[in-house]
């Protein structure tokens, strides 16, 4: 009996505080919502900041071309396909240009929102970014030509055979010229370097030159398509919205023309004409106060717009996809599943072509039409040769790029160029040295290679944690099985503050340099850091499944209170259901170091309700009781205003816009409570 009415006082106790928070649902939501005008605003001031941009660059003056104005861009590229004579250092050289160019244009395309960006605008950034890139191709395919025509004349005393080497910081060029066709010179190793190949003896014979063209980006691999529901999405959103501006305006219309009709026929009916004058001066100024309403509905409902546009493009960001794209190749490398990392070496065999000669003072040199020619190793035909074996794999042995991490060895991947893919076919004794940072393969014809690595490697995490650390600036650690990552968030920027590898100081380039959370996110996956799930990356990893709805409403509301509370990762969150999250928090207003074993609160969200849990983080069992003298609420704002000191109600309170939406920006793009 005593264990009955028990269990009916805390049913009635459980009802009454269910009453209580239906009770102030309303007021709550609407003082989030006021909370959460935050993120229209700064999607207002980056519009700000991407028009700025380019009004920043009219007025440089620099003579380099708006990569997003098409008769620019247009003109740069059919100017710059005049240029006919230049070596590869001045190639080189235009290359950062041209790189800036595309880097700028590739940002304006991610950065830039769905809602913000029409069909033709996607097509025309797209369009200029392969144009540049295909055309930078080209240019040093022809300076390569115009460097072997002079090759004779380059060539070294001891060998005979001429050997180039340039480095830059985005590509590091070899090249070797067979001139003397010596069978017993079968090893050919550029000098202070460790790149090597082993050459057939029907290369060593043969007037052909190496080139090994080393890109540290990735232009090989097609661009992702924009995605179409993405599109759909915020396009439905947006008319929506939309409809309900035009309504109101349409409303506030016919409000005016109602007003303005009364007052009218009051006019009328007085007989003086001083009388008519102030009444038509109460009108008109009748008319400007409806007029000043109806542009304050107008700006509300327009914010309305972009709130509900900016809501359903951070939606996306954790869409899971539906299906798994399909690879139709039984070698082909997906690219959902893999990402390739130390950009591209471009492996050509090329005839060499005819050579300058002097002749009275005069060099005299043919040039061929059809200019620079490929050779093709193996040949298409064979026949014509005895040995079976006459053309064996190529060994090739390089380098791999200094700032990039193999958490494991990295697989080797070659271009098809007629698929348009990778492929992993045609490779075999595969050697990588991860202290040297050498790789050593067989290749059984040259084409550009590339090396891979899982791009869920550090996924799942295995913990994480959100902590101030000043005004408007957290750190966000994630913990993964091979890594640590530190990222530092303030105002609109984010920046790489530490990287441990098994536990030990990794040192990288992009520690300390402040950057936009997309160029962030960009560069680390690139380094091999990527901590990014995409919308396929529930196919390749188990994952702990969080509704969207609930899983964008957690991380909106974290960021929000991240300026005055710590929050972290919490063995519960696997045990509670895909409907509700577990985190647990604590107040944390100063930039003192971590203690080892704070006190923290485990909190539950289920998108519409908050809670404290009785339970802590070393209780053996999981249980949703809420903790003694703790009441709901629908939102994780007012739940910790129940505890929270003045100071931190105050630090929250006093965010500034940009920092909420870049701390929300990087909780959406690593989906810490689903990926945990």
């Amino acid at each position: 009996m005593e264990r009955l009415e028990r269990q009916r006082i805390e049913r009635e106790k459980w009802h009454q505080l269910e009453a209580k928070d239906l009770e102030r649902r309303n007021e709550e939501l609407e003082e989030l919502y006021l909370l959460e005008e935050c993120f229209p605003e700064a999607e207002k001031l980056k519009r700000d900041t991407r028009l700025l941009s380019q009004w920043n660059h009219y007025i440089q003056c620099d003579g380099s071309p708006d990569p997003s104005v098409s008769p620019e861009i247009n003109t740069f590229i059919s100017l710059w396909k005049e240029e006919t004579n230049e070596t590869l250092e001045e190639v080189i050289a235009k290359s950062k240009l041209v790189l800036n160019l595309i880097e700028k244009l590739r940002l304006l395309l991610l950065q830039t929102p769905s809602y913000d960006l029409e069909d033709k605008t996607i097509i025309q950034y797209r369009g200029s970014i392969l144009e540049l890139q295909e055309l930078l191709h080209l240019k040093f395919n022809v300076a390569t030509e115009r460097l072997l025509r002079q090759a004779s004349t380059l060539a070294d005393l001891d060998s005979g055979n001429m050997e180039k080497v340039i480095q830059d910081e985005n590509v590091t060029l070899y090249v070797w010229a067979n001139l003397k066709k010596n069978p017993r010179y079968r090893s050919v190793r550029f000098s202070e370097t460790q790149i090597r190949f082993e050459i057939p003896r029907i290369l060593a014979t043969s007037g052909i030159a190496i080139r090994l063209l080393h890109t540290h980006y990735d232009h090989a691999t097609p661009l992702r398509p924009v995605s179409a529901s993405l599109q759909g999405h915020t396009a439905t959103v947006t008319h929506f919205v939309k409809d309900e501006v035009q309504k109101g305006e349409a409303e506030i219309s016919k409000e005016l023309q109602e007003e303005y009709k009364q007052q009218e026929c009051e006019s009328v009916s007085v007989c003086e004409e001083e009388t008519k004058v102030e009444e038509q001066g109460d009108i008109e100024v009748q008319m400007s106060f409806v007029q000043e309403e109806s542009e304050a509905t107008k700006c509300k409902l327009e914010m309305k717009l972009l709130s509900e546009a900016v809501f359903a493009a951070q939606l996306l960001l954790i869409e899971n996809a539906n299906e798994k794209p399909c690879f139709c190749e039984d070698n082909e490398v997906d690219l959902c599943q893999f990402t390739t990392l130390g950009g591209v070496y471009h492996l050509d065999i090329f005839e060499l072509p005819p050579q300058c000669k002097p002749m009275k003072g005069w060099m005299i040199v043919e040039i061929l039409k059809e200019g620079l020619q490929k050779y093709i190793y193996p040949p298409e035909s064979t026949e014509d040769f005895e040995t079976e074996n006459a053309f064996p794999p190529i060994e090739v042995t390089l380098e791999v790029q200094e700032n990039v991490i193999f958490f494991e060895d990295p697989m080797v991947a070659r271009w098809d160029a007629e698929g348009k893919h990778w492929q992993t076919d045609g490779i075999s004794n595969v050697l990588y040295q991860s202290e040297e940072r050498l790789i050593t393969f067989s290749l059984e014809t040259f084409g550009p290679v590339t090396l891979i690595q899982d791009t869920h490697i550090n996924m799942p995490f295995q913990s994480w944690e959100l902590r101030p650390l000043d005004v408007n600036k957290v750190l966000l650690t994630v913990t993964t099985v091979f890594t640590e990552i530190q990222i530092q968030i303030k105002e609109n920027l984010c920046m790489l503050a530490s990287v441990k590898v098994d536990n030990k100081k990794h040192s990288s380039t992009l520690e300390g340099r402040w950057m936009t959370p997309i160029s962030l996110i960009l560069a680390l996956k690139e380094t091999g850091l990527n901590i990014f799930p995409t919308g396929h990356s529930h196919f390749y990893v188990v994952i702990n499944h969080k509704e969207p709805l609930v899983e964008i409403k957690a991380y909106r509301q974290l960021a929000l209170l991240s300026s005055a509370f710590a929050f972290g990762w919490s063995k519960w969150n696997v045990e509670c259901s895909s409907k509700k999250v577990i985190v647990k928090l604590r107040e944390h207003l100063t930039e003192e170091e971590p203690v080892q074993d704070p006190n923290w609160t485990l909190l539950m969200f289920s998108g519409d309700r908050a809670q404290r849990l009785k339970i802590n983080e070393n209780s053996e069992t999981f249980s949703e009781a809420l903790k003694e003298e703790t009441e709901f609420h629908s939102t994780l704002y007012h739940l910790v205003k129940d505890f929270a000191s003045k100071e931190a109600m105050e630090k929250i309170r006093s965010s500034k816009c940009q920092f909420i939406d870049s701390v929300c920006y990087m909780l959406l793009s690593t989906r810490l409570l689903s990926y945990s």
